[in-house]
């Protein structure tokens, strides 16, 4: 064992922290929230991460990102993160995957590759569902983040079933969304209460476009409720495989 991992073996044991060296998780989504969950989750000592997410690091996003930096502007979330993670956390492999997730993505035989579980850190509503409807039909462990844009009361944060979720304008349309197609329950969520401050018009000098080319509106964020949600998934992950 690594002196770097002996706190984590202090807390967990010898045997949840082989676990944990043993486990490959999948995070989709990698801005702020994905983010800090795979740095928690690398710090940690996990012995493999598949990073996945379709854009590219903006200049407004480093405010929420906590460990890449302006040269990374304009490349690949993916190879970003994986990149400052492979430096930092060499002990945890890191399998970048530049992709837009969809239906078809999902059936792809090697969407998983071999990961134990999924981390859902994805902001847009379609492609978030798909994946969460999809973990629940195949029995795949998901612990998925509703908003943490534009709040910052870390007191409102609450975590529980997806049929737990209370005042948070995603987690009801994830919830409408996963009801249609039967599944009302099976996800674990960490969620805030608080009322988000309303969101600005798109930015004209820096357009956000989604795969469908949809311009979205500017969603005022700092790093500090983003990074909590993301601890928050990661302290979920790691007592999960710990005790299974």
């Amino acid at each position: 064992m690594k002196e770097r991992f002996k706190r984590v073996v202090n807390f967990y044991g010898k045997h949840g922290f082989e676990k944990i060296r043993n486990t490959r998780v999948l995070i989709a989504g990698l801005g702020g929230v994905g983010s800090h969950c795979a740095s928690a989750l690398a710090r940690s000592g996990v012995g493999s991460l598949v990073l996945v997410d379709f854009d590219s690091i903006t200049g407004s996003s480093l405010n929420k990102n906590v460990i890449v930096g302006e040269e990374w502007i304009n490349k690949p979330k993916t190879e970003a993160l994986s990149h400052a993670l492979t430096s930092l956390c060499p002990d945890t492999e890191c399998i970048p995957v530049k992709l837009f997730i969809t239906q078809d993505t999902l059936e792809a035989p090697d969407f998983l590759k071999n990961s134990n579980l999924v981390v859902d850190a994805i902001d847009s509503v379609n492609p978030k569902t798909q994946l969460l409807q999809y973990c629940v039909g195949n029995g795949i462990s998901v612990f998925s983040s509703m908003g943490a844009a534009g709040k910052q009361d870390p007191s409102r944060i609450e975590t529980g079933d997806i049929s737990e979720t209370t005042n948070c304008p995603l987690a009801r349309m994830v919830r409408k969304f996963l009801k249609r197609r039967g599944v009302t329950t099976g996800i674990s969520c960490v969620w805030s209460t608080e009322q988000a401050v309303k969101p600005l018009p798109p930015d004209a000098t820096e357009p956000r476009l989604d795969r469908r080319g949809r311009i979205r509106n500017t969603l005022p964020s700092l790093i500090t409720m983003p990074g909590i949600f993301g601890y928050t998934l990661a302290q979920m992950v790691l007592d999960h495989i710990s005790s299974n």
